[in-house]
Order: structure tokens, then sequence, then C-alpha cells
């Protein structure tokens, strides 16, 4: 008798583990999946930002090319070569 008692607290003490793992196994699952919807919120638009600061940079580095441009045509041995051309180009015609 005293064999089933015991036997019958064994069963009762696993089944309360039991219990418990598929509490916490449900828990943790519920959490995972939160987890998982969050980073997909997250991770939807990752570069969101990313094309203005490459527009962005784009521009300041035309704006460089361009007064670069400038400054060389602005110069006399620049322009003289320009003009040469242009005279013999016109010149051939």
């Amino acid at each position: 008798m005293k064999e089933l008692i015991l036997a019958d607290q064994h069963t009762g003490i696993l089944d309360r583990a039991r219990h418990g793992f598929m509490t916490l196994h449900s828990t943790a699952r519920q959490r995972l999946c939160m987890m998982d919807a969050r980073l997909r919120m997250i991770m939807e638009n990752p570069e969101e930002g990313a094309v203005t600061a490459e527009y962005a940079v784009v521009l300041v580095a035309a704006t460089g090319f361009a007064a670069l441009l400038v400054a060389i045509l602005k110069s006399d041995a620049v322009r003289t070569l320009l003009m040469n051309i242009i005279k013999k180009a016109l010149n051939v015609g």
C-alpha cells in the first residue's frame, strides 16, 4: 500500500512537472512569436533614410565637380585651348 502511495506521489510530481513545462513552453512560444513580429516590422524598411543620404552625397559631389569645372574653364590656358579647337573645327567645314 505504501508503495502505491509513493507511486501516486511520483506520478503527481511528473504530471505537475509536465504541466509546468508545457506552460513554460507555451509562454516562450508566444514571446518568440511577438519578438519575430516586432523584428519583421523593424526590418521591413531598414534603409528608409538611406536614399535621402545618398542623394545628399551625390549632390555635394556634383556641386564640387561643377565648381572645379568652372574654375578650370575660367583659366586663360583652357580658354585659349578651347577657342583654338573651335576655330579649327569651323575652318575645316
